[in-house]
């Protein structure tokens, strides 16, 4: 499922009782502080969601499919999402997560 920005702000405006304006302009200016956020810090936490990671990944040699040529893959930054104990419990229901072990006292 995709969900856009346009989305987001419909759903404002159906359940929240936003203006389309304002909702609009309450989604955009929320992903320009999450763009924000991650450039300058390296690093963005969404309680109860998960955290988004600027992992820096070095040059390493690579070959092109179709030619087989090698070439340098040049170094670059790239964003990494982990999700939160309680997202990755919520996607899979079925499974007893490892670090949910810890913090379970038993009874």
């Amino acid at each position: 499922m995709t969900i856009t920005k346009k989305d987001l702000a419909n759903h404002l405006w159906k359940v929240g009782g936003w203006t389309h304006p304002q909702a609009e302009l309450f989604v955009d200016a929320f992903f320009e502080h999450m763009f924000a956020a991650i450039i300058a810090d390296s690093e963005l936490k969404l309680s109860g969601f998960g955290k988004f990671t600027v992992r820096a990944k070095s040059s390493r040699p690579g070959r092109n499919p179709k030619t087989g040529q090698p070439y340098e893959i040049k170094a670059r930054r790239v964003v990494t999402f982990s999700a939160t104990p309680l997202l990755r419990a919520k996607t899979n229901p079925n499974v007893l997560h490892s670090r949910h072990l810890r913090h379970k006292t038993p009874q």
